[in-house]
C-alpha cells in the first residue's frame, strides 16, 4: 500500500476570534497529485504554512511522513520541497551556481551535487542555458529552475503554489509534465495550488475545495461529478433521429430512470444506474436511431463554481 505522506487531523488556525482554517482533515499518499483549490482568503496559504512548520496550529495537527510539522519542523523541512508563486534566485548567478548554493545549504557533498545538478538541469530542460545568469531567464525558465531547486534534496512531499501562472503554453506543458514526472516516476506526493482549473483537472488524481477555511468537497473527478448529479445518479445526454412523446414515455418507464428532460432535440436523463444499453434498444425498437448517447461530464470549473453559488 502507498504510504501517507501528508496528513492533517482537525487542523485549525485562528487569529483572535477569526478562524482561518477550520478543522481540516486531509490525507495525501506517495505518488499522488492533489489539487488544493479555493478563492483568495480561503485559508490555503495558512494551511501551507502549517504544513511547512512555519506557523503553529491553534489546534489539531499536521504530519509529514509521520513527523509532526510543528514539533519536528527541521525534519519536515528536509523531506518537503516548496515552490512559491514567485521564485527567488540570485539573478547575477547562473542556474548551475544557484543550484550549487542550494546543495551546500542542504549539506549535499560537492561530488554528489555536481552529478545531481547536471541531471536536474537536463530534466527541467535548462541544460543548454545552465551557465547563463538567471536574471536573463523568462518566468517559465525560472519556474523550471525552481522545480530543479525543489528536487535537489529529493523530497518526499512537494508543495507547488501557482507554478504556471503567467507562463506561455509551451512552458506550461513542460511544467505540468515535470509535476507528473515527480509523482509517477519518483513517487513524490504533490500538493498543487492553482487557480487554473483546467490544468488541475488534467493532471490531479484528487482535488479538495476549501472555502472560508473549511474543506467543502474532496475526491476524484468522477467522485466530484457525483456532487453535481447527486450520489448514486448517472446523467446521460441522448440525441436521436426521431424524437417524440412516445419515445420519451418509453424511456421514462425504465425503473431506474428518475427524470427525463427535453432540450430541443436532446434528452437529459437522470438514472440510478448506467442505462446506455437499454436506451439504445428502446430507441431502435421505436423506429429511430441513436445519434449520440453519452455520460454528461462536468468540468472542474463547474464543480468549483457550485460552491460560490451556494455561499
Amino acid at each position: 500500500m502507498a504510504q501517507v505522506m501528508l496528513e492533517a487531523r482537525q487542523l485549525t488556525k485562528a487569529y483572535n476570534s477569526t478562524v482561518v482554517v477550520d478543522r481540516l482533515d486531509l490525507r495525501i499518499q506517495e505518488g499522488e497529485i492533489y489539487g488544493f483549490l479555493g478563492p483568495n482568503g480561503a485559508g490555503k496559504t495558512t494551511t501551507i504554512l502549517m504544513f511547512l512548520g512555519l506557523t503553529e496550529p491553534t489546534s489539531g495537527e499536521a504530519r509529514i511522513h509521520g513527523y509532526d510539522a510543528t514539533r519536528d519542523a527541521t525534519k519536515v523541512k528536509r523531506i518537503t520541497g516548496y515552490l512559491p508563486e514567485n521564485v527567488g534566485f540570485y539573478e547575477d548567478m547562473t542556474a548551475r551556481e544557484n543550484l550549487k548554493y542550494v546543495a551546500r545549504l542542504n549539506s549535499i557533498p560537492e561530488s554528489e551535487a555536481t552529478q545531481k545538478i547536471g541531471d536536474l538541469l537536463k530534466l527541467v530542460g535548462l541544460a543548454d542555458v545552465a551557465n547563463q545568469e538567471v536574471g536573463k531567464y523568462s518566468k517559465g525558465m525560472k519556474q523550471r529552475l525552481g522545480i530543479a531547486n525543489v528536487l535537489i534534496k529529493e523530497p518526499r512531499l512537494v508543495i507547488l503554489d501557482e507554478p504556471t501562472t503567467g507562463i506561455d503554453p509551451e512552458g506550461v506543458n513542460l511544467i505540468l509534465d515535470l509535476i507528473v514526472h515527480m509523482a509517477r516516476e519518483q513517487g513524490m506526493a504533490v500538493l498543487l495550488c492553482s487557480h487554473l482549473l483546467y490544468q488541475v483537472q488534467k493532471i490531479c488524481d484528487r482535488v479538495g475545495i476549501i472555502v472560508d477555511g473549511k474543506l467543502v468537497a474532496e475526491g476524484s473527478m468522477q467522485q466530484m461529478g457525483q456532487i453535481m448529479t447527486g450520489e448514486g445518479q448517472h446523467l446521460l445526454e441522448v440525441r436521436v433521429t426521431q424524437l417524440d412523446d412516445k419515445l420519451i414515455e418509453s424511456i421514462s418507464a425504465i425503473p431506474t430512470v428518475r427524470s427525463v428532460e427535453r432540450l430541443g432535440d436532446t434528452l437529459i436523463i437522470k438514472s440510478g444506474e448506467d442505462i446506455t444499453d437499454k436506451i439504445s434498444r428502446i430507441v431502435v425498437d421505436a423506429g429511430s436511431l441513436p445519434l449520440m448517447i453519452r455520460a454528461q461530464d462536468y468540468t472542474l470549473e463547474e464543480i468549483y463554481m457550485k460552491y460560490f453559488r451556494e455561499e
